[in-house]
């Protein structure tokens, strides 16, 4: 089959129309509503951009620990990912409310309170820059490896391939570091005293399970009607699953690590994080992040049956999705209310109605190339119809 075979259906152009028209209604009402009050408004707008921007990151890398590894499942999820890198752009421009209005957010604005060593890495203007570089980081990834793999499939050489697979090692590194420091400055800078030398690694894995979490429910989607649902077989979601039930693994293996290594030191500056979330009304977040995000999703994964089942398979991607969007809201939320739950109907406007934009735009980047990369030449294996499948 030719590249035009492998385009997306008509049904997303509805898909990207719809998405478009909620989020900016919903965005629409979250301004007004952040006239009266800017505080809240950004308050919000935080979780909706760690949210979303999150999923680009975890499709970014995703996408280069495929380059480097290899396998039949990034086959079936590289045009997928590449779309989603290519939000990258609208994150960058989401951003903005934040650098302009982050004293809104982040007490130490002010400049008050904070001891010399921190003071002087806390500032407005050296955050701005280092935003700047994580963007400036993540955008050079994105834009090389969809350079490479378009002109892979334009012109059907290896050496894009080889060009991909040595990315893949440095650029993880490269992603790694800039989102540790993003991290530190965007969730962990809420309370400057605290720190945690894994919090990095934990936001990292979270991204993971967001990226891998909307590859599968866009393949159920896809693969609904031609030309992509004579290609995708049970088998890929049985791949994609497993990969899934790791990640999930990883963020729960670095989410202990962090508890237990906190609360033994029982130390002043790092205890009070988890005391507001164990201690007052954050803890039934808590605990439902707990339930959702770890244990039912890792039960119900378990499952081969359901892995093999694209219309089981993406209601898990879903609740993981949910999940995720609930575990950012405990990381930043008690840092403005540590008494307890202070929930804002812009809590959950906001983060809608940035998805609803950025789900349009994926969807639009989805259209743009084949579903495939055709000019990959170990395709014809990684889609072949297998008699066990």
């Amino acid at each position: 089959m030719t590249a035009a075979s492998y385009m997306a259906p008509a049904s997303i152009a509805r898909w990207q129309r719809t998405a478009l028209v909620v989020g900016i209604v919903a965005l629409a009402i979250s301004v007004a509503g952040g006239f009266s009050n800017p505080t809240q408004f950004l308050r919000s707008y935080l979780v909706g951009f760690l949210f979303w921007l999150g999923i680009s990151l975890g499709a970014l890398a995703i996408l280069l620990l495929q380059h480097l590894t290899g396998g039949d499942w990034g086959m079936v999820i590289r045009r997928p990912l590449e779309a989603a890198t290519r939000t990258l752009p609208l994150g960058l421009l989401l951003f903005m409310p934040l650098a302009f209005g982050m004293r809104h957010v982040y007490e130490w604005t002010s400049g008050e309170g904070l001891p010399p060593h921190k003071a002087e890495y806390l500032t407005i203007h050296f955050f701005l820059l280092r935003a700047a570089i994580y963007f400036a980081v993540w955008l050079t990834l994105a834009w090389l490896v969809n350079h490479w793999s378009r002109l892979q499939d334009e012109t059907g050489d290896s050496k894009y391939k080889s060009r991909l697979q040595m990315l893949g090692g440095p650029g993880i590194i490269l992603y790694g570091f800039a989102v540790s420091f993003a991290a530190v400055d965007w969730i962990m800078s809420l309370d400057p005293s605290w720190y945690s030398s894994i919090f990095g690694m934990l936001i990292m894995g979270g991204q993971l399970v967001s990226g891998m979490a909307l590859m599968i429910a866009t393949l159920v989607v896809l693969g609904r009607e031609e030309p992509m649902s004579g290609v995708y077989q049970s088998r890929h979601f049985h791949d994609l699953g497993k990969l899934l039930m790791a990640f999930v693994m990883v963020w729960a293996y670095f989410s202990v690590s962090q508890l237990i290594i906190i609360w033994s030191g029982n130390l002043p500056e790092e205890i009070p994080w988890y005391t507001v979330r164990m201690q007052t009304g954050w803890r039934t977040i808590g605990l439902l992040v707990v339930v959702f995000h770890f244990v039912l999703p890792f039960s119900l994964l378990l499952s081969r049956n359901l892995k093999m089942r694209p219309a089981r398979l993406i209601w898990v991607a879903v609740l993981l999705l949910v999940a995720r969007a609930l575990d950012i809201y405990w990381l930043t939320a008690p840092e403005f209310w540590p008494g307890g739950i202070h929930f804002r109907w812009m809590d959950v406007l906001i983060p809608v109605g940035i998805g609803g934009v950025w789900l349009s735009y994926y969807a639009r980047q989805l259209r743009q190339l084949p579903l495939l990369p055709v000019g990959d030449r170990t395709l014809a294996k990684a889609i072949e119809h297998e008699a066990h499948s």
